[in-house]
């Protein structure tokens, strides 16, 4: 399955590859050249070096991926990376999968993060398999509950720590 970039009004969300999450954790920022981007002092930042392990894993047991993955989070304009958003792995047997994005601190409250989520639920609903997404995010964060309302979810649940969000796929 080859996965296409998704393009928004402001944004392009680029599949991350391997090669392409292996480098970046290596420090080698010269791949971004490879892929049109250009090279951005403040991405990637902590937040998307602390996640590349995790998408390593995730990519070493696919050939090439396959969108319920991570993306790259670039801005048309000046083509460079802010962030990074994503599914952590294929639809389970309930045909659920699970949101999450994190932008550059520079680059938050400017409205890509709802951006990148709606494109990224478009792509995943556009998926038969698909039947929901969830999404979680701790109490404190309230723009990031905004997101997810604005959205379309609806909170499911909390603990001490978390909300738990779903929206179904009515497509």
């Amino acid at each position: 399955m080859s996965v296409e970039n998704i393009i928004t009004e402001r944004l392009i969300l680029i599949p991350f590859t391997y090669k392409i999450a292996k480098e970046l954790i290596e420090g080698k920022l010269e791949i971004l050249k490879d892929i049109g981007l250009n090279i951005h002092p403040c991405w990637p930042d902590v937040d998307t070096i602390e996640t590349l392990p995790k998408i390593i894993r995730n990519l070493e047991t696919v050939e090439e991926p396959t969108g319920f993955g991570s993306w790259i989070i670039s801005k048309k304009d000046g083509m460079y990376g802010i962030g990074d958003a994503g599914y952590k792995s294929k639809p389970n047997k309930k045909g659920e999968i699970d949101i999450g994005y994190s932008l550059t601190e520079s680059e938050r409250k400017k409205g890509y993060a709802i951006e990148v989520a709606k494109a990224l639920t478009n792509w995943a609903f556009s998926n038969e398999e698909v039947k929901a997404i969830t999404a979680s995010c701790a109490l404190n964060n309230i723009p990031s509950a905004r997101i997810l309302e604005k959205l379309g979810m609806h909170q499911v649940s909390q603990d001490n720590e978390m909300m738990y969000w779903r929206i179904e796929n009515n497509y």
